[in-house]
């Protein structure tokens, strides 16, 4: 574990994190639906993943970027991850406190997952 202490709940950090990877299996399989091969399908994960992980708080605070990029932040399932992640792992905050950014998270997720769920069975016509 790296000696990294752990405040809060572990199973909660588990579940939320399958959350999280639920949206992110939505935006690859919108993703694949844009691509006509696997290296399009690539480059498009490249090059939309890494302008995410900028502006979602993973190297930067989000509350320190201009105020039009935090309204963009929060159109990504990440930023509200981040914000479980730290809340569990360095405030020990439960679920009473994170239900908002669980439930954006889930609501982000659920809409990626349904757009990339339709554009594939266009795709397949």
């Amino acid at each position: 574990w790296f000696q990294v202490p752990i405040q809060g709940s572990l199973p909660l950090f588990f579940a939320l994190s399958a959350l999280f990877l639920f949206s992110s299996m939505g935006w690859g399989l919108f993703l694949g639906t844009l691509a006509q091969n696997l290296q399009q399908a690539l480059l498009l994960a490249f090059f939309s993943i890494f302008p995410v992980m900028i502006i979602s708080g993973t190297m930067v605070p989000v509350e320190s970027m201009p105020r039009p990029i935090q309204l963009l932040s929060y159109l990504s399932p990440l930023t509200y991850y981040m914000e479980i992640g730290l809340g569990i792992f360095l405030k020990g905050v439960g679920i009473a406190v994170l239900w908002p950014q669980a439930l954006a998270m889930a609501i982000l997720g659920l809409g990626i997952f349904a757009l990339g769920l339709r554009r594939f069975r266009q795709y397949l016509g």
